[in-house]
């Protein structure tokens, strides 16, 4: 059975973080998601998650500077003291929320030299997990999503995922990007399936609510889960109108 949960970047835009985790739960969702919350205090989300009994599975680091194009810093060589720095703060948040993952932005480079050091800055982030119980997530970012990002197809996040060699250490699998860039969506789940620790859902290509578009996902989530992915399946979409107004879809696939 899939257990959804609601990334609360996209959903429910309109609402204060602690307000819209209130509405996530009220809409039926078992889990929560965050792009960055670090403007809310930790301890008022530690405490609103504690009442209503739903866990957080994961957040992202710090995009480093979105105004001047920035989106992470871990793959971009000559910036690793502040990907460091942003890295320690995500772990930091996460523990305090009792985060499931911390999601590491690569950022905008390429090439050798912006793989090694990704590679380093995501062994940096496995010791944190490891010293606070917190898991990392590596994710691959369609082109078409964010140009010039450094990680782009989903079996080269795998084989960098093998390379770190560092069993808190996964693969953030988003159907919406890896159907834009690689396709294939169920051979690739099944493919990793040992590396994924989280999989993200919307319709591809509007990136709206999951009940349109090229992907058939009550089908797709009906395979992963004979597959044994156990995981939860986050909503990671922009919704058409009013988030409650398309919730509908959620039915069809929990």
């Amino acid at each position: 059975m899939t257990r959804l949960s609601a990334n609360l970047g996209f959903l429910w835009p309109e609402l204060e973080l602690l307000d819209a985790i209130r509405a996530a739960e009220h809409a039926g969702f078992e889990a929560v998601e965050v792009h960055w919350p670090y403007i809310t205090h930790a301890v008022e989300v530690a405490l609103v998650l504690e009442e209503l009994q739903i866990p957080l599975i994961s957040l992202n680091t710090v995009g480093g500077d979105l105004a001047s194009g920035d989106f992470g810093l871990a793959a971009v060589p000559g910036r690793e003291a502040e990907a460091r720095a942003h890295i320690d703060k995500a772990f930091a948040y996460g523990v305090d929320v009792s985060a499931r993952y911390v999601h590491v932005l690569a950022g905008k480079s390429s090439g050798d030299e912006a793989r090694a050091t990704f590679v380093e800055n995501l062994r940096y982030a496995s010791a944190k997990g490891e010293e606070f119980g917190v898991g990392v997530l590596v994710e691959a970012i369609s082109q078409h999503t964010q140009p010039g990002y450094f990680l782009s197809s989903i079996d080269e996040a795998a084989a960098i995922v093998t390379d770190v060699g560092r069993p808190n250490v996964k693969l953030l699998f988003d159907c919406y990007h890896v159907q834009l860039t690689d396709g294939n969506l169920i051979q690739r789940i099944a493919t990793h399936l040992d590396l994924i620790g989280h999989i993200q859902i919307a319709s591809v290509p509007e990136r709206a609510e999951p009940d349109r578009g090229e992907v058939d996902y009550p089908a797709l989530l009906r395979q992963v889960d004979e597959l044994g992915y156990d995981g939860f399946v986050g909503a990671e979409y922009k919704p058409a109108g009013r988030t409650d107004d398309g919730l509908g879809w959620m039915a069809a696939i929990s």
